[in-house]
């Protein structure tokens, strides 16, 4: 197709407005790692909050909820709406204690919570696992989705794709650190919501769909409405719905949506100015995360199924288009092909956007890990503040070119999301329970970690062969989170908890509460904090409250735009009511 001269104008000016933030945040962002990769712990919530949603939104997210949205419908979304259990958990229960930590970063975390060389190693190996393996995986599936809209939409080759963003975000996020990765995540945010819910309007009014009212009789998505699975579907029912809502939220690991918080979550936690902000600010990207920003992308990915009802559509449609990367995630990008001249180029740009976003934020998350957490902890324990940032933006140049390099290998989003969530299997309730049980130690979480691990590649690659047996992905899943989470808790029995003196200054520090530390406290006759602090059981309330108001809020929207206005408003009010209540709770317990 061809872009008009407006389009690359619009397109160009967003790319230089991003390069010229990281150039005047160069000085400040240079100063220390503390103002590289924290922005000096200055940032208020709602900023803060701002960049974990256009974090989350990235280039490959719209592709991903299409993928869902045309092989399960609606309802197949659960997959990730799960995830909201774990998100307002972590506004509840977890931001207050991440600030309250004043670490550098997550991984800081451990040598604050456990003792002796293994957590040492526990430090290191995750510092490169995460902050490299794990990492360049995760940018790997969001350049897919950029080759693909590159492909569909500019006409570049993959590796031109990669390229070209990899360049302008590498320079951008390494010369301003997280200060100008979190404006600019200002800027994608506003300019990516008005495109997407600008462009989901333009595609209705197409002859082809006519709009809102007659898509939703169109025969193509009749069987794609509803918000859940069909009872009578006993394994869509499991795969869908009951194993997310009932298992995934709280035993799997993936970054975004990490139990107990955590990556570039946790990164924007600590940099905020108090716990106030870091609650609020947490609270904030988990409403616009899940209630908010969804729909457009539904309403396009339904109407992707009146046009292309099939690959062999899409394919026909884009003959210039690489055969192996033909997918229902492509659909996205296909249905933006309709867009005029001005309304693409403010879409493309707000899709650049999202993809730096993503990509910038993870490129500083890593590099932190490896410059803190691996040069300077464990190479050259005396590195200036200037040379562990020069070690942040080289380590910034070389995950994108790793990530590059693997993106050109990958084919499918749906397909690397479901490898994430087996890799993460059986992990999630380590880092639930670490904060809140005491006998948690630095080998819990290397036996999780090793055996969620060596559980994925068992079934990636090995499981059919050896024993003929085809399991089904969530079957993977649950072998995996019981297998992980079966083992964890036995070597956690098995060996000595973390030493006392270390567990005695966690506990004065952090403050936690519950059950899981009566033992600890009984032993070294140390009161509960539980008083002057804000109670459990209000934290119960306001993380119920949350999720009622945020899954009522998702689905009265829903039901309006499919016309059941009724219904619609009736779930808007309860959602409007659980916050009332909500805000008082929060009034009440913030005051301590």
């Amino acid at each position: 197709m061809q872009i008009s001269n407006l389009d690359w104008l619009i397109i160009l000016l967003f790319l230089s407005s991003f390069i010229f933030i990281g150039l005047l945040n160069t000085k400040k962002s240079g100063e220390s790692s503390k103002e590289f990769f924290l922005s000096g712990r200055k940032m208020p919530w709602w900023l803060l909050g701002i960049s974990m949603v256009a974090t989350t939104f990235s280039a490959d997210t719209p592709n991903l909820v299409t993928n869902i949205v045309r092989v399960d419908g609606i309802s197949g979304n659960w997959q990730w709406w799960a995830f909201l259990i774990t998100g307002m958990m972590t506004v509840f229960f977890y931001a207050k204690l991440w600030r309250r930590s004043e670490v550098l970063t997550d991984l800081e975390f451990y040598e604050l919570r456990y003792s002796g060389r293994e957590a040492k190693f526990l430090r290191a190996f995750r510092s490169i696992y995460l902050g490299v393996f794990f990492n360049v995986m995760i940018m790997a599936t969001v350049c897919l989705a950029g080759i693909k809209i590159g492909g569909i939409l500019l006409g570049l080759s993959p590796f031109e794709c990669v390229f070209y963003s990899s360049l302008i975000t590498v320079t951008y996020s390494s010369l301003g650190g997280l200060r100008s990765v979190i404006i600019t995540d200002l800027i994608q945010f506003f300019v990516a919501m008005v495109g997407s819910i600008w462009a989901c309007i333009y595609i209705l009014n197409i002859d082809d769909i006519g709009g809102l009212d007659n898509l939703i009789i169109h025969e193509n998505i009749r069987d794609k409405l509803s918000f859940f699975p069909d009872t009578d579907n006993y394994e869509n029912l499991v795969t869908l719905f009951i194993i997310p809502i009932a298992v995934q939220w709280w035993a799997v690991w993936y970054p975004g949506a990490e139990p107990g918080g955590g990556g570039y979550i946790a990164q924007r936690m600590l940099s905020a100015k108090d716990e106030k902000n870091a609650v609020f600010a947490t609270l904030l990207f988990n409403v616009a995360h899940y209630a908010i920003r969804p729909w457009p992308w539904i309403i396009i990915a339904l109407s992707s199924l009146v046009i292309y009802p099939s690959l062999a559509d899409i394919s026909n449609a884009f003959p210039g288009i690489d055969k192996s990367i033909i997918g229902n995630d492509i659909a996205y990008p296909a249905m933006l092909s309709f867009l005029p001249s001005g309304l693409l180029g403010l879409v493309l740009a707000s899709l650049v956007a999202a993809f730096m976003s993503t990509i910038s934020s993870h490129l500083n998350w890593g590099a932190s890990y490896i410059s803190i957490d691996f040069y300077k902890r464990f190479i050259k324990v005396d590195a200036s503040e200037k040379e562990v940032v020069l070690v942040g933006r080289i380590s910034t140049v070389l995950l994108m070119f790793l990530a590059g390099v693997i993106a050109l290998e990958l084919s499918d989003a749906l397909n690397a999301f479901q490898i994430l969530l087996q890799i993460g299997a059986g992990t999630g309730s380590i880092f639930l329970l670490r904060w809140f049980w005491w006998r948690v130690n630095a080998y819990s979480e290397i036996t999780g970690m090793i055996v969620s691990f060596l559980i994925a590649i068992y079934f990636q690659w090995f499981h059919n062969e050896l024993t003929g047996i085809d399991l089904l992905s969530h079957e993977k899943l649950l072998w995996s989170i019981s297998l992980t989470t079966l083992s964890w808790i036995f070597v956690t029995f098995l060996t000595k908890p973390t030493d006392n003196k270390v567990l005695i200054k966690f506990y004065n520090k952090i403050k936690p509460y519950g059950i899981g530390w009566d033992g600890f406290r009984k032993i070294n006759n140390i009161k509960n904090f539980t008083k002057s602090h804000n109670s459990p059981i209000n934290d119960l309330y306001l993380m119920f409250l949350g999720i009622l108001a945020v899954y009522f809020f998702l689905f009265g929207l829903g039901y309006i735009l499919l016309n059941n206005i009724f219904t619609g408003s009736i779930m808007i009010i309860i959602s409007l009511i659980s916050s009332i209540f909500a805000n008082i709770i929060m009034k009440n317990s913030l005051k301590n």
